[in-house]
């Protein structure tokens, strides 16, 4: 029988993408990544919890990650879990489990010069005649 090995991340970056560029001119990028969860308690108040992830992205996503992702940024990460062990200085066996990214999508909206975010328009999203005309009743409204 076969595994699947797939987790999929909405989140905030923990801080700047750590790149570096390994031999034959191949960028990997780290960076952590802060997913919160927010329910209410059997008293009724609301708790948040928030879970921190180890994100690894190598080639093109991690050139991708350097040039537009910064702390804070809201990111959609699709991937798998992938754990390491090495040895420390006094030979004790460390561990890490990471997400290696297969898949990123930026979330945040971008700002154009003004600041203004580029897709605040509320007919974003309509195209041609599907845009509803303003100011005219409709005869058809069951109330």
């Amino acid at each position: 029988m076969r595994g699947v090995n797939r987790v999929m991340l909405i989140g905030n970056l923990g801080k700047e993408p750590d790149v570096q560029v390994l031999e034959g001119n191949i960028a990997v990028a780290k960076f952590p990544l802060a997913t919160t969860e927010t329910f209410k308690d059997r008293t009724g108040k609301l708790v948040s919890q928030t879970e921190w992830h180890t994100v690894v992205l190598w080639r093109g996503l991690a050139e991708l990650a350097q040039k537009y992702l910064h702390k804070g940024s809201l990111v959609y990460i699709e991937g798998r879990l992938k754990t390491r062990s090495w040895e420390d200085k006094e030979g004790v066996k460390k561990y890490a489990t990471e997400v290696v990214g297969d898949n990123l999508i930026m979330l945040d909206k971008r700002a154009d010069g003004t600041g203004r975010a580029e897709n605040s328009d509320p007919l974003t999203g309509y195209h041609g005649d599907d845009i509803p005309p303003i100011g005219e009743p409709s005869v058809d409204l069951p109330f």
